[in-house]
């Protein structure tokens, strides 16, 4: 496929702006998550650098997230920069109209898209990772740790002196099941080991059934019921597996077949992946829905109110987002149609903003 040079010049104008307004992002982020970490290391006595490790380790993902509002912005920036310079009337009079032109904007915010899903988004959610966990160095979260494979859940917490390994095979919101408690004291001695049928956690003071305690000489002893004091309960357990922006796309397929095998709900990881798939459509429906809005209000032409337009619009996508996210992460609406959903309204809307215009 041969680029012509009109398309080449459109494709790296774009590229140029795409890139000024990520680094500018990209710098406000750093800046505000800077400040914040601050506020958190008022309470803790640190290297000067640690509020500046942990915003470049965060702002990436922040980026992420402003990725839509980005390419609205730099379709905006682009379209002023050839108005100015009157490149707009010298392409129609060559024969190159507004179709044209949004064509080559949206093959190129797809490919942009796709390389952000795949290269970007595996490097920003690593950076992630190890943000989580050199805070969680200076938070009470050191004091315990929740993972989940493909044999159950497992935590590790101190209660009292006393580090306990609980394992439970099945997990269902504030019920586990098949559950397997070991008890150490400082020294490692093992005193007790309690094994559970199931237990009801939805309070710190889990409620375990049909019980079986095993001391450190091996006598057993079993009880109908037994009250087990943790950190933890089952909101606590969910939301510790709520950082799903720290995973890569094969860490998520992996721990949604691991959600799977002990019975816990998959919905929060495939309402991520599929917003995670649905962004390069929406970063091309962000960059017709910018060049749509510039052709039809001609009197934006200024980066002021090409920037408070930006703002309203993007205010106004990322509630219609966020509430449709809630549907699916809820389950009032099909996880797929919650994600959709925006974005078909997106799409309607460009296309009447489309029909309206006689340009094209």
């Amino acid at each position: 496929m041969i680029i012509k040079k009109y398309q080449q010049y459109l494709i790296t104008t774009y590229f140029y702006h795409f890139i000024i307004i990520s680094m500018v992002f990209l710098s406000l982020g750093f800046i505000l998550n800077f400040f914040e970490e601050l506020k958190f290391f008022d309470e803790h006595e640190v290297d000067a650098y640690y509020p500046v490790l942990l915003a470049l380790l965060n702002t990436p993902s922040i980026l992420f997230e402003l990725f839509p509002f980005i390419f609205l912005i730099t379709t905006k920036f682009f379209y002023i920069y050839l108005i100015d310079r009157n490149e707009i009337e010298i392409l129609k009079n060559n024969g190159i109209n507004y179709f044209k032109i949004l064509s080559i904007l949206s093959t190129l915010s797809i490919f942009i898209g796709i390389l952000i899903l795949v290269l970007y988004y595996t490097f920003s959610s690593s950076l992630k990772s190890h943000y989580y966990n050199l805070k969680n160095n200076f938070t009470e979260e050191n004091d315990y740790l929740a993972v989940v494979n493909e044999s159950g859940l497992w935590i590790k917490e101190e209660i009292d002196k006393s580090i306990n390994i609980i394992h439970a095979r099945k997990f269902k919101e504030n019920l586990i099941e098949n559950i397997t408690i070991t008890q150490t004291n400082s020294n490692f001695k093992m005193p007790n080991t309690i094994i559970a049928e199931k237990a009801d956690i939805s309070k710190k003071l889990w409620e375990l059934d049909n019980i079986k305690i095993i001391n450190y000489e091996g006598q057993r002893k079993k009880l109908s019921n037994f009250e087990y004091k943790s950190s933890f309960n089952g909101e606590i357990i969910a939301n510790l597996f709520s950082n799903l922006n720290s995973l890569n796309l094969y860490q998520l397929y992996e721990l949604s077949d691991n959600y799977t095998k002990i019975g816990y709900s998959t919905t929060n990881v495939m309402v991520h992946l599929n917003k995670l798939y649905s962004m390069p459509i929406f970063f091309l429906l962000m960059t017709v829905l910018g060049f749509l809005i510039m052709i039809k209000f001609k009197f934006i032409k200024t980066k002021f109110f090409t920037v408070i337009i930006g703002v309203i619009v993007s205010v106004i996508v990322y509630y219609l987002n966020y509430f449709s996210s809630i549907f699916g992460t809820n389950e009032t609406l099909p996880i797929g149609l919650s994600i959709w959903l925006p974005h078909l309204i997106l799409l309607l809307i460009c296309s009447l903003v489309m029909v309206r215009i006689n340009e094209f």
